[in-house]
C-alpha cells in the first residue's frame, strides 16, 4: 500500500494554529513522525485564504524538506496553486488533485506531462459527484483519454473513486467496489486511492468502520491511501491484508513492519 500521510493539513485545528503562529517545530515534527511510520508521500495542504495559499504551501514544503527526502504530495482544490507550488519541491512527488471539473486537467496535465510527477484524479466533473457506477466510469474514461493526450502513463495516476459517508448510502460501498474493480481491470498498472476515513463520518467507533473499509477496498484493488500512518491499528490491518492477498511474499513486509514497531507492539 502506498501511504500518503495526511497530518499536515490546515483544516486540522492544531495545524491551522501552527500555521498562524509560524510554529515550524510542530510542522516538522508531524513530517518526521509520518516518515518514521512508513509514509511514502507527505501530504501538504494549506487550507488558508486564497491570497496566501501559495506562500503558505511554500513555507510548509520547505519545512518538510528540511527534515526528510520523502516526496511531497501538494494538496489544494485550486489547480493554479498546485502548479505554482511544484517548483518549491526538490523532487517529483504527487499532485492532489485533478478531476473532470473546470480547467483542472488543462492546468495540471500539461505542467506534469514531461516529468515524473504522479497525480491523484477524482471521479467527479462539473455535474458533481455522480451516484452511479456508469457515470463515474464515464468520468474515468474522460480522465484517461486526456492523460493519454499528454502521454501521462496510467502508472502515474492515483484514481480516487470518491467514497462518501456510509451512513447516507443505500448499498454500502458496493457501487464503489464495482467501480474500482472495473478500472483496475482496464488499467491494472494504475493506482486506486482515497481518504480512508471519509467512509465513517457521523458514525460511532469510526476506527472499526475504517479498518473494515480498508480491507474491502484493498481486496477490490485499492493500493494507495490518504491516511494517518501513525495509526498502528490501521497500519497493522494494511500489512496483514497485503499478506493475506498474496502481495507480500513470505510475509516479509509484515514481519519487517512489526519488528520496526510500525504496529502491534502494544499487543506483544
Amino acid at each position: 500500500m502506498i501511504i500518503i500521510g495526511e497530518k499536515i493539513n490546515g483544516a486540522i485545528p492544531s495545524v491551522a494554529r501552527a500555521i498562524k503562529e509560524n510554529d515550524a517545530d510542530f510542522i516538522q515534527s508531524l513530517a518526521k513522525i509520518q516518515v518514521d511510520a512508513g509514509a511514502h508521500f507527505i501530504d501538504v495542504c494549506a487550507s488558508t485564504d486564497v491570497n496566501i495559499e501559495v506562500k503558505t504551501l511554500k513555507w510548509l514544503i520547505d519545512l518538510v524538506q528540511e527534515v526528510t527526502d520523502t516526496p511531497i504530495c501538494i494538496d489544494s482544490p485550486r489547480a493554479q496553486a498546485i502548479a505554482e507550488a511544484i517548483p518549491f519541491c526538490k523532487r517529483p512527488g504527487l499532485i492532489n488533485s485533478v478531476s473532470g471539473e473546470g480547467d483542472k486537467i488543462e492546468v495540471i496535465f500539461p505542467t506534469i506531462a514531461d516529468t515524473k510527477w504522479e497525480c491523484v484524479a477524482l471521479l467527479c466533473d462539473d455535474s458533481g459527484i455522480s451516484k452511479t457506477a456508469e457515470q463515474r466510469l464515464a468520468v474515468f474514461a474522460h480522465i484517461m483519454k486526456r492523460a493519454k493526450e499528454f502521454d501521462i502513463a496510467p502508472s502515474r495516476l492515483h484514481i480516487d473513486p470518491l467514497v462518501e459517508m456510509i451512513c447516507t448510502s443505500e448499498d454500502g460501498i458496493n457501487m464503489i467496489v464495482d467501480v474500482v474493480k472495473e478500472i483496475k481491470a482496464q488499467y491494472p498498472e494504475l493506482h486506486v486511492t482515497g481518504g480512508l476515513s471519509n467512509v465513517s463520518f457521523n458514525l460511532p467507533a469510526r476506527r472499526l468502520v475504517n479498518q473494515a473499509f480498508t480491507v474491502l477496498m484493498m481486496n477490490a484493488g485499492m493500493d494507495s491511501g490518504i491516511l494517518d500512518p501513525t495509526n498502528q491499528d490501521l497500519l497493522g490491518m494494511i500489512y496483514s491484508t497485503e499478506a493475506l492477498l498474496g502481495r507480500d511474499e513470505y510475509c516479509m513486509e509484515y514481519i519487517g513492519a512489526y519488528r520496526a514497531s510500525l504496529f502491534g507492539q502494544k499487543n506483544r
